[in-house]
């Protein structure tokens, strides 16, 4: 029988240039976090106090946040152990953010993340502030930008209330074009909508009870106006369909998915001939994985999908899995050969099992 798998935390890093306004970022984050408990791990060499009296108002290696969220001030080295941590039951965090130093290299910590043996996380973005006022200049000081851009998955090109039009269509033409295929959106103050980076939770108490207004739940109303836009800045498409996909039709679509779909999350169903009745589909920027699932017995077959970028053809994107779905009538010997590319990005059973 093919085992199920506990929800894993997504790990997302900030990284950006010193200035860029990570900071700002990560506290707007904690400020509207759709009843999320957030894990923050902030990783700075020589200046590990300085970023953590920031963030969390005060100095320690591990700090409270206030309902539940956590704050670890980390170098390099100590990031499996703090993983360690916050992944524990006792934490009950459903994301971590690790904000990386200025001066670090983002793709490193991407690269510890990928590699990592904690089976509670999974990969949840790179995400590269950019200064727009400051862009030109850092560039020059720090050419090495443009390979940060290139493995970022998504860009947030920050500060643009501060840079006339031309010189922002000029700023976001070179982020363009050493970003890649990232998704790019504009912002201010760091104001960026929670939902990008994960899904809005809400839960009960340890009691059952509901839980306690939050403080983003408390402010006035004329004072939320400014984050009430948000997701102008980017598109959500929806796709549900009770007729199975084509595997290989779908794997064609992951692998060639265009430029600015920053997330796709929801479940795929393949067929009756899949001995598994559903996978979990969990990708952001390059990376993507399934995850195996047994739905309820009473539980309808279907795909349901959300896509999450800027700049995307929503129609397009419908066009594309429709024809994924009109194709999925293949005989169980090809159904099975065309499975191998979606085995491909699904966890082993030994990952999580000792």
């Amino acid at each position: 029988m093919t085992p199920t798998h506990a929800p894993q935390i997504p790990v997302v890093v900030l990284a950006g240039f010193l200035g860029s306004g990570k900071t700002t970022l990560l506290n707007h984050l904690l400020h509207n976090r759709s009843g999320n408990r957030i894990g923050v791990i902030v990783n700075d060499f020589g200046a590990i106090e300085i970023d953590a009296m920031t963030v969390a108002g005060q100095v320690g290696s591990t700090v409270s946040l206030g309902n539940g969220c956590l704050c670890c001030a980390v170098d390099a080295s100590e990031l499996d152990t703090y993983l360690e941590t916050l992944t524990g039951p006792a934490a009950r965090l459903d994301v971590i953010v690790i904000e990386a130093s200025g001066l670090a290299e983002p793709q490193e910590l991407v690269r510890m993340l990928l590699a990592s043996d904690n089976p509670h996380i999974r990969y949840g973005g790179l995400v590269e502030v950019v200064d727009a006022a400051e862009f030109p200049a850092t560039r020059e000081r720090h050419p090495e930008i443009d390979r940060h851009l290139a493995v970022a998955d998504l860009i947030v090109l920050n500060k643009t209330d501060r840079v006339a039009d031309a010189g922002l269509r000029a700023v976001r033409e070179a982020v363009d074009a050493a970003g890649g295929r990232a998704a790019v959106i504009h912002a201010a103050y760091g104001r960026i909508d929670p939902e990008l980076l994960f899904d809005p939770v809400l839960r009960p108490d340890e009691d059952g009870s509901f839980r306690q207004l939050t403080f983003e739940d408390l402010l006035p109303e004329e004072d939320r106006t400014h984050d009430s836009h948000l997701h102008a800045a980017y598109e959500s498409v929806s796709f549900t369909s009770d007729v199975p996909l084509s595997p290989r039709r779908f794997m064609a679509f992951l692998d060639s998915r265009p430029a600015g779909l920053y997330r796709i999350k929801g479940f795929a169903d393949f067929g009756a001939g899949d001995p598994v009745n559903r996978y979990a589909l969990h990708a952001v920027g390059r990376f993507l994985r399934f995850v195996p699932q047994r739905r309820a017995r009473d539980e309808p077959r279907t795909t349901q999908l959300v896509l999450i970028g800027s700049g995307i053809d929503a129609e397009a994107l419908h066009k594309e899995l429709t024809d994924c779905q009109d194709a999925w009538q293949e005989a169980t010997e090809e159904l099975e050969r065309s499975m191998w590319g979606v085995l491909r990005y699904v966890r082993r059973p030994d990952d999580d099992e000792a």
